[in-house]
């Protein structure tokens, strides 16, 4: 076994490839651009090498670069995570070349099963399905054309060298096919230098089912049964499930074994995917799913198959790369539950998700489900690379009960600082459709209005934002008083307009709602209205309030401190709180002589200062406040009078 490998990569899988070979006492080199340079991958690894500018094309993707520096720290292996150079036969070359180990396929197998026409060639000497298409050398428009009417319409245009939807057109008319041939090319040549296109028949109502295979140096392959990867959104995965759900055992066995085929078929060693497109507008059939294309590394949605087959996948792949047989045979590798793995993402989906770079003000994961994260409180989601927050991953006995866990696990998952998919993902678990397992890939495009659709900001959340801002003590609100009037907190917040708070005995009314038990502990907040408990995290940040009562997380903007009391202009011989809140300081005495803009009082108030300050030249009358008082919003606090001549 090695001593010491680097992971030429960043974030979640860094992180979760740091664990596993901690706890098998190899040691840890970590690369970052200047964009990570305090990013959590890096505080974990025993060292860390500063590889360039925050760009991937100038640090993560620079081979020489990375290569020198696993010479330098004496790493004897490298492994490349997923994304990045994990695929680039170049790059496994190259470290062989330099005398160190590639933790993963040989360069030839990434090259065979890197284009896609190819790959389909091999598998078809291999027996395995393909599905019906042309991908020949021939890349005239006509003879396309031709090709796609005898496969048969609707079909789909594919950029050989594609992947993740890029350089993929779906065609369901002849009219558009010369249209839509062009686009795909060009987004070929533009994602991966290669215009080269495959027209294959546009299978309907398609689930999208995986089998992980894993080979070792002395020609054994086995597989680890099934992931279903159907909920897709533009071609990429959403959640993962494993097993696959409705899987009949004759498909079972035929999947598994055509994946063993392709896998031998080029010599396979190291973690591999075999991806097949199957046949889901009616029951699942054996003779009803075909090869897709070969992964040739760790999958993002590993974590599913670890849960329930009881393995550690980078373990093996370590275990393999320095030598040894794979861990255990077919026959003792066994399937038990059901698992679930959702992606979360700093993107915005009422903005068509659009990616949200920002600080993570706060990120708490109050749940027992297994979280793969490269990020904690406080770190920046940079826009230089993919925004992922974390993996959630779920396991139980059955497929209801693992589904149930990740709906909660969702819930009770708390990130503020920048939009997330949070909701949205939410909404996706607890989807009838999905609920039941009736899925095929465009579950999520027909449903999207509904799953991106974030509700009202409801008085519960009103409530807590309030509370939080305010920062209030419900057991001695001190929110001052007012003549025949319960004491209240009025609110004035970008989003929502003006919010008032009334506290009468044991009840706080918001809105239209009277609340009971409100219950403050730290960031959380319980109340009771109607018999029903509501729960929320809350934290303020800058001037913003996040609060997370249900699926989704709301934000509201806070008004901007005040340099000057509300109400006072130059002419005003009063100094008035513009909010309810605490004094914390007060800079004058009675008799004091002040000029305009002197700090006259400080208070706090939504965790924020303000600074009130003289609004004319005067003499300090009368002082109404002291440190350490509450006070509300249009209490007095200090007068002036003029300067006696």
């Amino acid at each position: 076994m090695f001593t010491k490998i680097l992971i030429a990569n960043r974030g979640e899988i860094a992180c979760r490839i740091i664990k596993t070979a901690r706890a098998m006492g190899v040691q840890t080199v970590a690369v970052y651009s200047d964009a990570d340079a305090n990013a959590l991958h890096v505080k974990m690894a025993d060292q860390a090498v500063h590889i360039g500018p925050s760009p991937a094309a100038d640090s993560y993707l620079q081979m020489d670069v990375l290569i020198d520096a696993a010479q330098q720290t004496g790493a004897q292996a490298i492994h490349p995570g997923y994304g990045f150079l994990s695929e680039n036969p170049d790059f496994a070359q190259k470290i062989a070349d330099n005398g160190m180990v590639f933790i993963g396929p040989s360069p030839e197998s990434i090259r065979q099963m890197g284009l896609k026409d190819r790959a389909k060639e091999l598998m078809e000497i291999a027996n395995v399905p393909v599905v019906p298409g042309y991908h020949g050398q021939n890349q005239d428009p006509v003879f396309l054309a031709a090709e796609a009417v005898k496969i048969g319409y609707p079909v789909l245009i594919k950029a050989r060298a594609g992947g993740g939807g890029k350089g993929m057109r779906l065609v369901e008319n002849p009219v558009d096919f010369e249209t839509l041939l062009q686009s795909a090319q060009r987004e070929g040549l533009a994602s991966f230098g290669d215009a080269h296109v495959l027209i294959e028949k546009f299978i309907q109502s398609p689930r999208h089912i995986e089998v992980q295979v894993f080979g070792d140096t002395h020609g054994n392959v086995v597989h680890l049964f099934e992931r279903d990867c159907s909920m897709q959104r533009r071609h990429q995965k959403v959640i993962e499930e494993a097993p696959a759900p409705n899987m009949p055992v004759d498909l079972r066995t035929a999947m598994t074994d055509a994946a063993i085929k392709a896998a031998k078929q080029i010599d396979y060693y190291g973690a591999g995917t075999i991806e097949f497109i199957v046949d889901g507008s009616g029951p699942l059939r054996a003779d009803g799913f075909w090869f897709m294309e070969m992964n040739t590394r760790l999958q993002v949605e590993h974590p599913v198959t670890e849960a329930v087959t009881g393995t550690d996948l980078v373990a093996w792949q370590l275990h393999v790369a320095s030598g040894a047989a794979l861990p255990l045979k077919q026959n003792e590798i066994t399937l038990n539950g059901h698992a679930f793995e959702a992606r979360i993402y700093a993107e915005d989906p009422t903005a068509d998700f659009k990616p949200a770079p920002g600080t993570l003000s706060s990120l708490q994961f109050n749940t027992d489900a297994r979280i793969d994260t490269g990020v904690e409180t406080g770190d920046v989601v940079s826009p230089f690379y993919d925004p992922m927050i974390a993996k959630i991953t779920t396991h139980a006995d059955d497929r209801q009960t693992a589904l149930n866990a990740l709906v909660d696990g969702l819930q009770n998952t708390f990130a503020a600082g920048t939009p997330t998919n949070l909701g949205f993902l939410s909404r996706l678990a607890t989807d009838p459709d999905f609920a039941t397992a009736k899925l095929d890939t465009g579950l999520i495009e027909r449903k999207m209005d509904t799953l991106s659709s974030v509700p009202n900001t409801s008085d519960f959340d009103l409530l807590c934002a309030i509370i939080t801002t305010h920062d209030i003590d419900l057991n001695a609100p001190h929110l001052g008083w007012q003549m025949w009037q319960a004491p209240a907190v009025n609110t004035a917040f970008d989003e929502c307009g003006n919010v008032s708070l009334i506290i009468n005995a044991d009840t706080i009314t918001v809105g239209e709602t009277n609340f009971t038990r409100v219950i403050r502990n730290a960031d959380q907040i319980t109340a009771t209205t109607n018999n029903t408990q509501h729960r929320a995290t809350t934290t303020v940040a800058g001037n913003t309030v996040t609060i997370k009562s249900a699926a989704d997380a709301k934000t509201l903007t806070i008004p901007a401190p005040l340099d000057v009391a509300a109400g006072a202009d130059e002419n005003s011989d009063q100094i008035i709180a513009p909010m309810t809140g605490t004094v914390t300081l007060v800079h004058v005495d009675v008799g004091d002589t002040v000029t305009m803009g002197d700090p006259l009082v400080v208070m706090e108030a939504m965790k924020m200062e303000h600074v009130l300050t003289a609004p004319r030249d005067g003499t300090i009358d009368q002082i109404f406040c002291t440190q350490s008082s509450a006070t509300s919003e249009g209490t007095i606090l200090v007068t002036l009078v003029e300067i006696d001549a």
